[in-house]
């Protein structure tokens, strides 16, 4: 999967079968990324619809993977690997200290990037994590769960959607992915059930909160849970 929208990796790789092939690596462990093959433009798109994640080969046609980074982080936090076919390159860059989160040494094996990608955007939600698991407790013994501490009523659905939410605080899941959590019995369920299952937790988090709710639309992509 490709294109726009909250949730996705920015992926810069001027090699365009290597880029596909780690795009593909991070589809199928769940991530939607945008693919592009040259600097130019990179730096506007970030700053129009940032990414979850940059990752940015160092050498590219037309803006380069350096002033790519320099210039990101003069305006944003996003997470950035960057990906570097030579060792002299990696030291110059781990001297210069660009801002980048991590670097990568070509030739690159698609396992490890995903494994960089996930260690890298772990790091970088520490602070929604701690938050949802602050505010809401699940007990998987007893299938409760407790609002700031007060009893938040939930079905054995509900339940389960809520423990996949907050496992990862901050990240969005499809409704497939989320039904599948739900729904692990394979049973014919179609996807427009998350969306009522959404819409009762909504409705009970309001009831405890008010107008506050941390259970956010993306559009076009899923839910995702996030505090203020």
């Amino acid at each position: 999967m490709s294109g726009a929208g909250a949730a996705r990796i920015l992926m810069v790789e001027d090699e365009v079968t290597l880029g596909e092939l780690v795009r593909d690596y991070l589809v199928a462990a769940d991530y939607t990324v945008e693919l592009r093959h040259q600097g130019d433009g990179v730096i506007d798109a970030v700053r129009r619809d940032p990414p979850i994640l940059l990752l940015l080969d160092l050498m590219l046609p037309g803006t380069d993977g350096l002033t790519i980074c320099r210039e990101v982080r003069t305006f944003s936090a996003v997470p950035i690997i960057m990906m570097t076919a030579r060792v002299e390159e990696l030291d110059c860059l781990l001297g210069l200290e660009l801002g980048a989160d991590d670097y990568i040494c070509k030739p690159v094996r698609p396992r490890e990037v995903v494994a960089r990608v996930k260690a890298v955007l772990r790091r970088a939600q520490p602070e929604a994590i701690a938050t949802a698991a602050s505010r809401l407790q699940l007990d998987e013994v007893r299938l409760e769960a407790r609002l700031d501490g007060s009893p938040l009523p939930v079905t054995q659905a509900e339940f389960r959607l809520l423990k996949v939410l907050a496992a990862s605080a901050g990240r969005v899941y499809s409704r497939q992915q989320l039904l599948d959590a739900v729904h692990d019995d394979y049973r014919d369920v179609g996807d427009r059930a998350i969306d009522t299952h959404i819409k009762n937790l909504r409705r009970k988090f309001g009831e405890c909160l008010g107008d506050t709710n941390p259970i956010r639309s993306v559009y076009g992509v899923g839910y995702k849970l996030e505090w203020d």
